[in-house]
């Protein structure tokens, strides 16, 4: 029999779940039983569990075939558990360090109690960690474990099921469960602290809760917060004893202003909520007396109409217009130019704002790359869309100095045709951040395709971001594209916002299963790739720091006649998927190119002479050595050694390695990722094609 059983409920936490089970599987005290409650969750929840439970026996997993709540799905992990404590966590909750060593220590000490209390933090979405319990209440005295009559400020704790340890047979003797709904656990923690024996505290934070910016409970509008009032219902209903009557009440009230007070309530339920307070209230009121719940909210000024809203901004814009070309008549040189640009920007807006006045064009994308350049995903989605929906037309916003194909309207930046596109296409597509001045407008959609699978932290993992912009961003996303689980684990922490991940695969991809023989021999023509000769291609990644990249000429020496190596500084006007196609093997280093040239099945070499201070200065999601595709090299002679030995080219290791890569990190990539992405954000769903298992793949 195992000492902690662990309760975990998974639905839609696969961003954090790794996370979570792992802060359990890898405490110094393993004496444990880890159950993963699979709620029917959507995501890669089960998949996370089912590889826990494979890699570590101590590990079960229940999975449910419907979705029935927190509750429940606790109220399942409880009929399967068999240790002597139970300890509940949520899905993205991790246990600190030590944290079971530590409960298990104090429950010894105080002659293994019947609830233990300890100590939690409150970790949000931001990196901020507060603390969860008042001040002193856990301090630890008196030291041994009593009744909850000898510590009554526990009262004032919240009501959580997490950041306690319940003897398993008190949680029988009270018949305690988890009711379905929100708030489920009022129910279960007020009458386990007034009905345990003995209660002992921990003075230690032994759990961070996570506070989710999207998707949790207690954030997240809806007319479920109505059931607050059941469960306090509930609660009194178990209560052991009318000893604690007044002190839940006094708590239930507290929390109802809380509840009442805050913004996840709907406006359209406050007033049927007061209601069933006053009638609640009323059946529980004890000798302290009334208690008045509720309060109007403070009431702001009235908003005006959005058509005179958008006149007077109109006519806000024409006065600044009018100031800044009083103020031109006075100035020379470069404040003219200054204040020219200027008002060419506020005209510019003004002209914004008009077009919003006028209605969506549900027949127009607009396309765009972080460099303007017709490339990566957004362009392999845009070929696409003119081939599966022709009633689309498609526009793509760059200057003229980009090429564009026949048929693609060119938009170029900053002028009154880019802003009348952007005001009125229904569907937007960017690898980078979408405009700042952009109005979050009813019905136009926002695909952000990112730049490929991460390595390098994004979004919020990065050190002293500016939080404010990077909000406003993601928060406009409608759709993310995602080439993989890591990329949406990734992206889900890194931009935690309320869009819809396509999990789909790679569409600048699509090319290697695509291009025929011929193609690939005009492009090797075209980049002066010798008959016989094999091409390597160089693709390294940016760095914020000083850097000494690859000698590609000395590299070529050392590898002779047999070798041409390519890179793409030697070949701007050529999209870097278009090179990898042309080249027989890789070497790069913690460049995106690294996962999708994967899906070719050609060698790659990962040259990273500076691992460990990439790592320090901009940090990573994986361990690059330890999952690399092919050889890992640090010196120029060590690399042409590599690429010279026939062991890279024709050994089943080397083709081993290939594949588990690919197995992880391209299992979408078949050429057809751009057309279920076309098919789902533009043309609502329909004929989604499936995957193309890995073995019928010919790329």
């Amino acid at each position: 029999m195992p000492r902690f059983s662990i309760i975990v409920p998974a639905f839609r936490v696969q961003a954090h779940l790794s996370a979570c089970l792992t802060s359990v599987l890898s405490q110094d005290f393993r004496d444990v039983e880890l159950i993963v409650v699979d709620d029917a969750s959507p995501d890669g929840c089960g998949e996370i569990a089912a590889e826990a439970a494979a890699a570590d026996p101590r590990v079960t997993v229940i999975t449910l075939d419907r979705n029935v709540g927190p509750g429940p799905a606790r109220n399942a992990g409880i009929d399967r558990a068999a240790g002597d404590y139970l300890l509940f966590l949520d899905g993205d909750d991790v246990l600190t360090p030590g944290s079971l060593a530590a409960v298990d220590a104090r429950l010894t000490a105080t002659g293994d109690p019947e609830l233990l209390v300890f100590g939690h933090a409150r970790l949000a979405w931001h990196g901020r960690v507060t603390p969860g319990d008042p001040p002193g209440t856990l301090t630890a005295r008196p030291t041994e474990a009593i009744a909850l009559a000898g510590r009554p400020e526990l009262l004032r704790t919240e009501p959580i099921c997490w950041a306690r340890a319940y003897r398993r047979d008190l949680v029988t003797r009270l018949g305690l469960r988890f009711p379905a709904g929100h708030y489920q656990d009022v129910p279960f923690a007020y009458p386990a602290l007034a009905g345990a024996g003995s209660i002992a505290v921990l003075d230690r934070v032994c759990l961070h809760h996570r506070e989710r910016r999207h998707g949790g409970r207690a954030s997240t509008a809806g007319s479920g917060h109505l059931d607050v009032l059941r469960q306090y219902e509930l609660a009194f209903a178990l209560l052991p004893t009318d000893r604690w009557r007044a002190p839940l009440y006094r708590r239930m009230v507290t929390h109802l202003t809380a509840v009442h007070r805050g913004t996840a309530l709907p406006a359209a339920d406050r007033a049927a909520f007061l209601r069933a307070c006053r009638e609640l209230c009323a059946r529980h009121r004890v000798a302290a007396g009334a208690t008045a719940i509720g309060g109007r909210r403070g009431a702001g000024l009235p908003l005006p109409r959005l058509r005179a809203r958008r006149a007077y901004r109109l006519l806000a814009a024409a006065r600044r217009l009018a100031r800044r070309s009083r103020a031109v008549l006075g100035a020379l040189g470069a404040r003219v130019r200054t204040v020219v640009a200027r008002a060419r920007a506020i005209a510019l807006r003004a002209h914004y704002l008009v077009q919003l006045r006028r209605p969506l064009d549900p027949q127009l994308a607009v396309f765009t790359t972080h460099d303007g350049r017709y490339a990566c995903h957004p362009a392999a989605l845009e070929a696409k869309l003119r081939e599966l929906g022709p009633g689309i037309r498609t526009a793509w916003a760059a200057g003229p100095e980009h090429p564009l194909p026949n048929g693609v309207q060119r938009l170029v930046p900053g002028t009154a045709g880019y802003w009348t596109a952007l005001a009125r296409a229904r569907y937007l597509v960017s690898n980078a951040e979408f405009p700042a001045a952009l109005a979050d407008r009813r019905g136009q959609l926002r695909l952000q395709t990112h730049r490929g699978t991460p390595l390098a932290p994004q979004g919020l993992d990065v050190a002293d971001r500016e939080l404010g912009p990077l909000l406003r961003q993601i928060d406009r996303w409608d759709h993310c594209l995602s080439a993989n689980r890591h990329s949406t684990l990734a992206w889900q922490t890194a931009f935690p916002a309320g869009y819809t991940v396509l999990e789909y695969g790679s569409p600048r991809a699509d090319l290697f299963h695509t291009a025929c023989a011929e193609e690939v021999g005009h492009l090797r023509e075209r980049l002066g790739v010798p008959e016989g000769a094999r091409a390597v291609l160089y693709a390294p990644a940016p760095r914020s720091y000083s850097h000494q990249p690859l000698d590609t000429l000395e590299l070529a020496r050392e590898l002779g006649p047999g070798f041409a190596v390519l890179s793409a500084d030697e070949h701007p006007d050529v999209p870097l998927e278009r090179l990898c196609l042309a080249a027989d093997a890789l070497i790069t280093d913690y460049a995106p190119v690294l996962f999708d040239y994967a899906g070719l099945d050609r060698p790659i070499v990962v040259h990273i002479p500076d691992w460990e201070a990439y790592r320090a200065v901009h940090g990573t999601y994986l361990d690059l050595p330890a999952v690399a595709p092919g050889p890992v090299t640090r010196t120029l002679p060590e690399l042409a050694t590599t690429l010279l030995r026939p062991w890279l080219w024709t050994h089943p290791r080397s083709a081993a390695l290939r594949a588990e890569f690919r197995r992880r990190f391209c299992p979408y990539d078949d050429g057809f990722a751009a057309e279920r992405v076309v098919r789902a954000f533009f043309l609502d769903g329909r004929w989604v094609p499936p995957v193309v298992p890995d073995e019928c793949r010919h790329p």
